[in-house]
């Protein structure tokens, strides 16, 4: 590869001089996002309620990670939050809105405090976060914000109502909020992640072989997936390679979602 390739590789996926804030981003897919913009050149603040957490993962990746507690149910600290993550860390022009919780029981013993809790997270706490974070991004040029979907945002699975409710209306998110920003150049994307290899995922499939063969039944690529393949789909979806792609949700799932 020449000189010149090379140099044009890094301005199209590279994020030197770009500061990215990511949610939930101590552990699980956020921590495989955090590391993989961070290696890309971004200067990457990981958010979560957990600190102690947010220091392992922020000493895990190194790079000048740092952590920063937030908790997404407290409506009323967002704003606070992010004049403090910009004020500390610089203007935000990478926001992945990546935390998330759920609660697992049949619909009928699901009550309304059960599906609060998930939307806002899920819907309420990434909106209004957005919602101090984004016109910052409008006023300086450009940005751009993804939202983390799911499988759930497509297809059914049982006992997380609340979490598919939740991840069904981020895909509307994505299209409504790119239709109101992209003519100020800031893009809005979605991520929606196949199963992939998590301490979470192994937990509920190692003593399941039924549904394990279930899933890995339906994957076209006969595996699932990696943290690092969210990761770098985040990276792309954030670089200037995907500057004409807003209003987007990359399914990454191995060919599941269309799988026979």
């Amino acid at each position: 590869m020449t000189e010149n390739s090379q140099t044009a590789l890094q301005q199209a996926f590279g994020l030197a001089g770009k500061h990215a804030l990511v949610t939930g981003g101590g552990s699980g897919l956020g921590l495989a996002i955090a590391r993989s913009l961070a290696a890309a050149g971004a200067s990457v603040t990981i958010a979560g309620r957990r600190t102690e957490l947010l220091d392992q993962a922020a000493a895990e990746i190194g790079n000048g990670v740092r952590g920063m507690k937030l908790d997404l149910r407290d409506m009323a600290s967002l704003k606070g939050f992010a004049a403090e993550v910009e004020a500390a860390h610089g203007p935000v022009d990478i926001l992945v809105n990546n935390a998330g919780n759920t609660v697992k029981k049949p619909f009928e013993e699901q009550t309304m405090e059960d599906l609060d809790q998930v939307f806002d997270v899920h819907v309420r706490g990434a909106l209004e976060l957005t919602r101090h974070i984004i016109p910052g991004q409008a006023a300086r040029g450009g940005g751009s914000v993804l939202f983390i979907a799911s499988m759930t945002s497509f297809i059914g699975q049982p006992y997380v109502i609340g979490y598919t409710t939740a991840k069904s209306a981020l895909t509307g998110v994505v299209r409504g909020l790119s239709a109101e920003y992209s003519g100020r150049n800031v893009r809005v994307n979605g991520i929606a992640p196949g199963w992939i290899d998590t301490p979470l995922f192994r937990a509920a499939t190692s003593n399941d072989k039924a549904r394990y063969d279930k899933i890995i039944g339906r994957i076209q690529m006969g595996r699932v997936g990696k943290p690092e393949d969210i990761g770098w789909a985040a990276v792309f979806l954030a670089s200037p390679a995907a500057a004409y792609v807003t209003g987007q949700t990359l399914v990454v799932d191995g060919g599941a979602l269309v799988g026979f």
